[in-house]
């Protein structure tokens, strides 16, 4: 039971790709699930889609072949979320997920707009469970690059982890991917 006294159910991740395989959601239905639960998406504001097209470009030219670049893709976390990030990076080709979602990405990109908090918190936290060991969030209002890294338990989050180093990077700053510390890439190119 829900806080407001309402009979509730969380869903397993199994369950939540049954109801997508027999088209129980259509294209309109921006949903993830996410700890069980089906959440909306933030809304494609211009800026939002614009920056996860920048993004995009910009890690595709940094890391080259070897690499598979996400956008708006699920990603299998675990048996209770499997959640789609603005851009995810993956090792491989994209034929080396034709059969199942990819469950470890080395990097997950947010681009947040409207819901910086949420991306700050709630999926900061189920990130660093995941432990996607680098997370970053596209800050559209600050214009700058939120860096998370070195997931670790975290009493305080809500689920149980959160990040221990933090970065905050400005547009003329640059930051590379710990899975390829050699594909530097400016701020700016991911900043709308």
């Amino acid at each position: 039971m829900d806080d407001g006294g309402v009979w509730t159910r969380k869903l397993k991740r199994v369950e939540y790709d049954r109801l997508v395989e027999a088209d129980v959601f259509g294209p309109e239905d921006r949903i993830e699930l996410f700890d069980g639960r089906m959440i909306f998406k933030e809304p494609q504001y211009s800026p939002h889609a614009t920056a996860i097209q920048l993004v995009q470009r910009t890690l595709t030219i940094a890391l080259g072949p070897g690499w598979s670049i996400r956008p708006q893709m699920p990603v299998a976390l675990d048996d209770v979320s499997e959640p789609e990030p603005d851009v995810s990076v993956v090792p491989g080709d994209p034929r080396d997920y034709r059969d199942a979602h990819p469950e470890r990405p080395v990097l997950i990109v947010e681009v947040a707009q409207s819901r910086l908090r949420f991306d700050r918190r709630q999926k900061g936290s189920l990130y660093a469970r995941a432990q996607v060991a680098d997370y970053w969030i596209v800050n559209i209002p600050d214009r700058r690059l939120e860096v998370y890294r070195d997931p670790r338990p975290d009493a305080a989050a809500p689920f149980g982890w959160g990040y221990g180093t933090t970065l905050a990077l400005g547009p003329d700053e640059r930051v590379a991917p710990l899975a390829a510390p050699a594909a530097s890439v400016t701020v700016a190119d991911l900043l709308p």
